[in-house]
């Protein structure tokens, strides 16, 4: 069985999120002519420092013949360093600041310094001066600068910022930058509060009545599954195939479940009952697995629809030799094995039934699709001492589900641990899948049934 997720290292951020950064320079200050600058020396101080804005003579003059020969056609930036240093304790003022920033920023764009664009993007967000239809883009390119230079507990407070101005762009969406969020604290490895904070955004959305993106749960999926982390991976799976349950989704929950764990045969039958119900069962293999799990002599009916379901589908082949000598065990015994059911259900209800019996009874009827029946002995084995708790509890929520009580089916699986666990989270998920298509029909129903309206 092809296994249908990497179990490779994620690679840092898997958006198609360019940075804004390498080409783009920002308009630094213009100083006039020297009368002009002597005017302004000459304004009121007090002001100034007041609103602390102005510039001082200091910095004017480390200033202006730098910017100069920053613009100048061929500028070494690299050579121009120690000016720039100099320049960097002279910025306490908010025009200061945004200058300088400008130019510091401007100075790395033209030497490619990553380093140093994000030192000048700080001090121009610093300065509080940066226009307000500027401010989101702004702060989301220190994320990208802090984020590439690896600082992430940095990059992911520019990131917080950005995401509470609301800021989004062409090419990336609010949904993007919560992806970029959660994926800064995976390339940290910082695993537990990745999930935690994908978890919080989804039930966020959740909460606004909003639709969540399908790649939160793919990429919360994928990590959870290429660390192995348990329940995460399970809790994203689940809530994914609730939201978007195709047929290819359920196929690769039901997959990821299958190589995460190695299952005995009566877990793997379980699961891959949910896998028939789902439509997953695409693989010759996945047949041939049911089938041995099954097994023709104990459930004869159960198997012989499987069969002649795959073959109708064009999965599976009659030259099979295991499965064509199934097919012909469980044709064989059929007959005589429903003609045992009364029996085995009498012997089942006797006051001295024994736990073996009870059980065979539970797992005979849910074969049969007699669920009602399955229930009341899967409830009376539960009961008896030395029952197998998490097997009789994933049957009887199967068969609850059988019987179309969603909400019974969902408080049993909810209580089945240890290795079981993940199987009945996914029946969980199908319960409320089949509970909201219920719904959605019986609504349709109501309004076709409806009495019309007549206007007087």
């Amino acid at each position: 069985m092809k296994a249908l997720f990497s179990r490779k290292r994620a690679s840092s951020l898997a958006l198609a999120i360019a940075l804004a950064t390498g080409t783009a320079t920002i308009a630094t200050a213009v100083f006039p002519a020297e009368a002009n600058a002597q005017r302004k020396r000459d304004r009121d101080k007090k002001s100034e420092e007041a609103d602390g804005g102005g510039y001082s003579d200091e910095f004017r003059e480390a200033y202006v013949p730098l910017d100069e020969a920053l613009k100048a056609e061929g500028a070494n930036v690299a050579a121009l360093m120690p000016q720039i240093e100099a320049l960097v304790p002279l910025l306490t003022t908010a025009d200061e600041k945004i200058a300088g920033g400008g130019l510091i920023f401007n100075a790395g764009v033209a030497s490619q310094d990553r380093a140093l664009q994000l030192r000048g993007m700080e001090m121009m967000l610093e300065s509080g001066m940066v226009p307000a239809e500027n401010a989101g883009r702004y702060t989301f390119m220190a994320y990208q600068l802090a984020n590439q230079q690896q600082d992430y507990a940095k990059a992911r407070r520019y990131l917080q910022s950005a995401i509470d101005m609301g800021y989004t762009s062409e090419g990336i969406s609010a949904s993007d930058l919560r992806i970029a969020m959660a994926e800064s604290f995976f390339n940290e490895n910082q695993y537990e509060e990745g999930y935690a904070y994908l978890m919080d955004a989804i039930e966020a959305r959740k909460a606004e009545g909003a639709q969540v993106d399908e790649q939160w749960y793919r990429r919360g999926v994928t990590v959870a599954y290429e660390n192995e982390a348990v329940p995460e991976v399970y809790d994203f799976a689940t809530m994914w195939i609730a939201d978007y349950p195709s047929a290819e989704n359920w196929r690769d929950a039901i997959n990821l479940t299958r190589n995460l764990n190695t299952f005995e045969g009566a877990q793997i039958l379980d699961l891959f009952r949910l896998g028939r119900e789902v439509d997953a069962l695409t693989e010759a293999s996945d047949y041939d697995y049911y089938v041995e799990a099954a097994d023709p002599r104990r459930l004869p009916r159960e198997v012989k629809d499987v069969i002649e379901e795959g073959m109708a589908a064009g999965v599976v082949s009659a030259d099979n030799l295991f499965i064509s000598e199934a097919l012909e065990t469980a044709t064989g015994r059929i007959q005589s094995d429903r003609a045992d059911l009364p029996a085995l259900e009498r012997d089942a209800m006797a006051a001295d039934a024994q736990l073996r019996t009870v059980t065979a009874a539970g797992s005979a009827f849910l074969s049969y699709g007699e669920y009602d029946k399955a229930i009341g002995f899967y409830e009376r084995a539960l009961e008896m001492p030395g029952v197998n708790t998490d097997e009789a509890l994933t049957r009887l929520g199967i068969a609850q589900v059988g019987a179309g009580d969603y909400a019974a089916a969902r408080e049993t699986l909810g209580k089945v641990s240890g290795a079981r666990m993940p199987i009945a989270k996914l029946w969980i998920a199908y319960a409320e899948q089949q509970d909201g298509a219920m719904g959605s029909s019986a609504a349709v129903e109501a309004v076709s049934a409806a009495p019309e309206m007549v206007g007087s």
